[in-house]
């Protein structure tokens, strides 16, 4: 025990100890204080004014301030992405400036760009609408075109009929004999409307335009050549030029309202066609003026995006330290009285001369009369839990807190997680052509880590490059695995030496029927490559890895129950350790290490006994005899001895403890139900063992609770040790799964694909083999196993010993703020 207890502390076995403190600060070097702090990024300030709203605390309109300032810079940030002006790493060669004249510089950029905006608005759509025009004036005019020259062949016919014709066949007459003269046109009214419409909208608008005029219009359209940008909705569409000739006053007024409900911009176009070339020469001359006037104006307003754009990473993290400073004095208490700021909050112990140090400079900085007084108090609530991790060891920490943060100066299962994970992960990914390739991709993580680092990545990738040592362990762990199983892309190779089998005759050709015929000592490293292929290789890998499942998760369930040792002697809890860890031990060894050692022996001495049957007949018949079962000598009295145990250890675990912590209890508050009789509500306050003090601790134990609590735990040991156990046997099913699909693809695909002379069926099979061999075995299998892995570590192991109730500790700092934006 003193051998333990002298152990030096590993740095991330338990979290650092932490220290409460409380710091009164002149409120003329608060500012200092804070942003100092800031930079140090090790205390972890509460929230004492968290009673009040946020528009309730001192600091508010500086926060609003800093609000502001970060909504013009997100608007910056937008208009310089729309602008598509790549932003790059610029040196920052310019003077620090105070917030003041950044607000004023931010202001004004933002007035610049607004107006900007609004001016190109303008122009832009002042120059669709002439786009439209030229559109209109192009496909109307070929409309008036057509029907002039459709007029002049029928002239003398229509000519005739309109003499004879009396006044009121004129008036009943259609639309369309109308429009077939256009003396007779002019005349009588025929009038006509031009414009655009979207192409989606046409139908329909055509139909409205009929029902509206009840037939008496005459209606023609043409497509417009390519999309073009609508001065509404500045989106491109495909719209149709169209004319509708109408006549009459009513008739008028309805499609110009239909018009306007369609969103169809109508334009006029004249009939004479001296005119519409004129006009189509003067919205040429302004379309060029103003295609001149835009591209001045995004230069310019490329310029001024650029220009900010150099700065704005500089001020952005200014307004954020500036924002997070006032969010962080917002939670210190301001004391009116004697003009101070008062804060409390979390520090590691090993930082408190760094943050003392911080906050003379401050107050030497300030140039404050008064200094800092830093004082270590002592708090009720527990404290956080704060891990110094490194790039190594973040992604396996992170793996831990994502079942649950450690309890405060709780073990932490990320120590040994960084090599059970990996190794577990390859026993069920064992081979080592497929941890090549895993290999190869971590390392490219990890050569490229200062460039990525730096990238905004994708979820999946960012994922990906977070755990790249974690990868990296996996990759390495999954070689030594597939060397263990001597699997190559599922092909087995005689590297260390030659097999220990021969055929029995020359052309082996009972290899796979009767079998081969040991010669030479076992091959010395892994499986013997000639096991491939032979009629008893799945019997053999079956229960070689079934059995090293067992043994596997009978020592990492171990390792957890001693970890639950080692928190009970930390914290000092001795009850936990005669009633929780010996019984556990007891339990768990007396079934599961009896059958690890069966098998252990099994392998030892080559004995055919079955262990199905040792364990079955172990609770049937304890006392049975157990025959060609019978591995050593006093096996039969050893398993009624731990059967013994293991029924022992179930009320062991259950019954003691809850009733030891009742009369503990009881104990603690005997002879002391009554104190003395205080004089006011004051003495009651400032007295620790008052009656109503005593009272109010005894009625916070509840035994049934307590008991309630232990049943519930002991039961779940009991039941688990069964469950756990046989949840590991899923490193067997999926080495195997994972064995076997290999060789499928291996033989079904690239084998059979070769056996063909065709070099297109070859290179379709190579094709199918690599697609398999990475979508399926390289991305789905490790993920697979992956997850198993993770499980195996969340439930089976950290259970043991882990609570995982604990917070963690996150102090003010500029750096996680950066790393949050």
């Amino acid at each position: 025990m003193e051998f333990i207890d002298n152990m030096t502390a590993m740095d991330l076995m338990r979290s650092e100890k932490m220290s409460y403190i409380q710091l009164i600060i002149p409120i003329e070097s608060a500012y200092r204080a804070v942003s100092y702090l800031g930079e140090l990024g090790l205390l972890q300030f509460q929230d004492l004014n968290a009673d009040n709203s946020p528009f309730q605390r001192t600091f508010v309109n500086q926060v609003k301030r800093c609000g502001e300032m970060s909504r013009k810079l997100r608007f910056f940030k937008d208009q310089i992405s729309k602008a598509g002006i790549v932003s790059l790493e610029h040196p920052v060669m310019q003077p620090d400036i105070e917030l003041e004249e950044l607000e004023i510089q931010l202001t004004e950029h933002e007035h610049e760009l607004i107006e900007m905006n609004f001016n190109g608005e303008q122009l832009w759509q002042t120059y669709s609408e002439l786009l439209e025009f030229k559109m209109v004036l192009d496909k109307a005019g070929s409309f008036l075109l057509l029907e002039k020259n459709h007029h002049v062949v029928v002239e003398e016919r229509e000519l005739e009929e309109s003499l004879n014709s009396n006044r009121e066949h004129i008036e009943t007459a259609s639309l369309l004999e109308k429009e077939m003269g256009p003396s007779i046109s002019d005349q009588s009214g025929v009038n006509y409307i031009s414009g655009i419409i979207c192409k989606s909208k046409v139908v329909i608008f055509e139909r409205m335009l009929f029902r509206a005029t009840r037939g008496n219009m005459l209606f023609n359209q043409a497509p417009v050549d390519e999309e073009i940008v609508d001065p509404v909705t500045s989106e491109k569409e495909v719209k149709i030029v169209f004319m509708v000739h109408f006549s009459g006053e009513q008739a008028k007024i309805k499609i110009l309202r239909i018009c306007e409900a369609f969103h169809a911009n109508c334009y006029p176009v004249p009939e004479d066609v001296t005119k519409q070339q004129q006009l189509t020469r003067e919205v040429f001359s302004r379309l060029s003026d103003l295609e001149a006037t835009l591209d001045a104006g995004i230069r310019q307003r490329n310029k001024v995006l650029s220009s900010i754009d150099y700065n704005l990473t500089k001020w952005a993290n200014m307004v954020r330290r500036e924002k997070g400073i006032y969010d962080t004095l917002n939670m210190l208490n301001f004391d009116v009285t004697k003009k101070c700021l008062v804060g409390e909050g979390w520090c590691p112990i090993f930082a408190r001369p760094k943050i003392q140090e911080a906050l003379q400079r401050a107050t030497y900085d300030s140039n404050s009369q008064v200094g800092i007084i830093f004082h270590v108090m002592d708090a009720a609530e527990s404290p956080p839990t704060y891990f110094r991790t490194n790039h190594f060891t973040n992604a396996f920490q992170e793996i831990v807190d994502a079942y649950g943060v450690a309890r405060y100066q709780e073990a932490n299962p990320a120590v040994y997680t960084v090599i059970t994970f990996p190794f577990l992960f390859a026993v069920m990914f064992g081979d080592w052509g497929h941890g090549i390739c895993l290999l190869i991709g971590a390392l490219v993580l990890i050569a490229q880590e200062s460039k990525l680092s730096k990238k905004k990545l994708g979820s999946f990738m960012e994922m990906l490059f977070g755990g790249r040592y974690v990868l990296l362990l996996m990759a390495v762990f999954s070689i030594y695995g597939g060397l263990i199983y001597n699997e190559f892309f599922s092909i087995p190779f005689h590297i260390f030496g030659e097999s220990a089998y021969k055929c029995r005759d020359g052309n082996c050709s009972d290899a796979h029927s009767i079998g081969l015929v040991k010669y030479r000592d076992p091959y010395p490293f892994g499986i013997d490559p000639s096991w491939r292929g032979s009629r008893t290789e799945l019997p053999f890998l079956n229960s070689l890895k079934m059995k090293m499942s067992i043994l596997l998760g009978v020592v990492q369930m171990n390792l957890g129950i001693i970890l639950s040792y080692l928190n009970a002697r930390f914290y000092g809890s001795s009850l936990d350790i005669r009633y929780q860890f010996i019984p556990q031990m007891i339990f768990l060894n007396s079934l599961f290490g009896y059958l690890s050692l069966l098998i252990i022996i099994k392998w030892c001495t080559g004995s055919q006994a079955d262990l199905y049957h040792v364990m079955i007949y172990m609770f049937l018949s304890p006392t049975g005899d157990l025959g060609e079962d019978e591995l050593f000598w006093g096996q039969g009295p050893l398993q009624v001895t731990l059967l013994l145990l293991a029924l022992v250890a179930v009320p062991w675990m259950l019954f003691p403890k809850p009733f030891i912590l009742r009369k503990l209890h009881t104990e603690r508050f005997e002879g002391r139900t009554y104190g003395k009789l205080g004089t006011s509500e004051m003495d009651i306050e400032e007295q620790p063992d008052s009656a109503w003090t005593r009272r109010q601790h005894h009625e916070d134990f509840n035994f049934s609770e307590v008991f309630v609590h232990q049943m519930i735990h002991s039961i779940e040991f009991v039941l688990g040790a069964v469950s756990n156990t046989a949840s590991y046997l899923r490193l067997w099913a999926l080495s195997l799964a994972h064995s076997e699909l290999s060789t499928v693809f291996y033989e079904k695909v690239l084998l059979l694909a070769w056996s063909y002379d065709s070099l297109i069926v070859k290179l379709v099979g190579f094709a199918v083999f690599a697609f398999a061999t990475a979508f399926i075995l390289l991305m789905m299998e490790t993920l697979s196993a992956f997850l198993h892995a993770l499980r195996l570590h969340w439930v089976e192991f950290q259970n043991k010993f882990y609570h995982g109730d604990g917070y963690k500790f996150r102090p003010f700092s500029f750096a996680s703020l950066e790393e949050e934006d």
